[in-house]
Parts: C-alpha cells; structure tokens; sequence
C-alpha cells in the first residue's frame, strides 16, 4: 500500500479534488486513514450482498473507485447468474481496478467495469445497489432523480447501501464531528498542514447533507425505509428497502 503524501508539502494554490492517476496510486492508504470505519462498511457490504442479491439478478458498485465494495460483494455472492456492474467516472480509477481484477481468476462472478457518469447509467434488474461515499460528490440537484432511478431499477425485495459523510443541524454536534473527525486522521498520521490542506480541495466538491436529508430524500423516491446500520462520528451508512 503506497502511503499518501500528497498534501505534505504546503500548496500556495490548492486546486479541487479529483481522482487522478496520483490519487489512484495512493487511494486504498487515503480512505483507510481518512474514513472512520471504512473497512468495517466493505465487509457488511459483502454480508448485505449475500443476503439480499437474487438469482440471475444485476448488482451495481456505483462510484467503485478501486473496487473494494465490488470485491466485497463478489467474494460472499451465492446466487447463481449474478452480474456486478462496477461504475465510475474516473479512467485512472478502473485501470487500477482492472489490473487487480485480471488477478482474481478463482471467482466466476462478472464484474462489468463501466467508465460513465453514474447519472447516465440505466439501472436495470438490480437486486442490490451501492453507493459507498459516492452520492456526496453529485451536484445536490441531482441526488433526487438519481436515487428514484435507483429504486425504479431495483427488483422487489432489493437493497440500496448508501454510505455518506454527514452534517449536523445543531452547530455544537456539527463542530463537535468535525473536530473528531481530524483527530482520527491525525492519529492515523495526517499533520495538521495535510487535514488542512486536504479540506481546501474538498471543499465544493464533496457536499454533506445531513441524516434526515438523507432520509427523506429516500422516502420520496420510494423506498419503504431507511436506517443507518453504521456510524462512526460524521460517516455513517444506510440501508434502503424496496
């Protein structure tokens, strides 16, 4: 695992985030020490996938990024006839992906890799989607129809994981994550200079919303309920039913 030293040395102009070559090359270090919890949301996400994918039926990975959920769901999968369609709008993203895929010849279920804007993919006999920190980066707008194409696509009895960072309406709680949130990459080895630095290019590309936001943003597409199952200060992960 490269460790991630991109933002060690002071930037004077630091530029938006973006998952280029040299995120990608760092990428697995980065979530793990910036992301409480995150290796603990991959396994359920393959335990979720068992029990809820369906025979013959689509499972999509939107946002895969490296493909930690897709490999997550491939290894626990039982039904026979699943397909995995892993989406993301980054090329340097799923050539890594792809280079660690043509290793894992032992399991026979289908990956799709799909390089497209996960709005303009059709969703179509899904028994389970994902979007593991994926939906903060779509443009607020966009969140709505995204999410009601989802359920639209999904068959009767399937799942949407949803995973997000979250904000809080009472402002004390609101500071109060944040604060803990930097600690926990500081004690994962971020300097102070990287937290910051690292929060500059986040800003107004990665857009938190709040719990309830979220919730009510999955009642109105359609889904018969939304719970969080996981939290870890402001990161937290949901389970919609259709």
């Amino acid at each position: 695992m490269t460790r991630d030293t991109i933002y060690t040395q002071p930037l004077g102009d630091v530029s938006g985030f973006t998952f280029n070559d040299r995120v990608v090359k760092v990428f697995p270090d980065m979530i793990e020490r910036s992301v409480p919890g995150y290796q603990t949301i991959i396994s359920a996400i393959g335990l979720l996938a068992d029990k809820f994918s369906q025979t013959n039926s689509h499972c999509y990975d939107l946002g895969c990024s490296l493909g930690a959920a897709t490999y997550a769901m491939r290894s626990h999968i039982q039904h026979q006839g699943c397909r995995i369609i892993s989406v993301d709008n980054s090329q340097p993203m799923l050539d890594g992906f792809q280079k660690q895929l043509k290793q894992d010849k032992e399991n026979l279920i289908q990956v799709d890799l799909v390089c497209a804007d996960i709005r303009n993919v059709e969703i179509t006999n899904a028994s389970v989607v994902v979007l593991n920190f994926t939906l903060q980066f779509i443009p607020v707008d966009d969140r709505g129809p995204l999410l009601k194409k989802i359920y639209d696509g999904l068959l009767p009895g399937g799942i949407l994981i949803l995973s997000e960072k979250l904000v809080y309406q009472d402002p004390q709680q609101h500071e109060l994550h944040i604060e803990m949130h930097e600690l926990f990459k500081i004690d994962n080895g971020y300097s102070e200079l990287e937290v910051a630095q690292k929060r500059t290019s986040l800003e107004n590309v990665l857009i938190p919303e709040t719990l309830v936001t979220h919730k009510q943003r999955l009642e109105s597409a359609g889904f018969q309920s939304a719970e969080v199952w996981f939290q870890y200060f402001n990161f937290a992960s949901l389970i919609a039913l259709k």
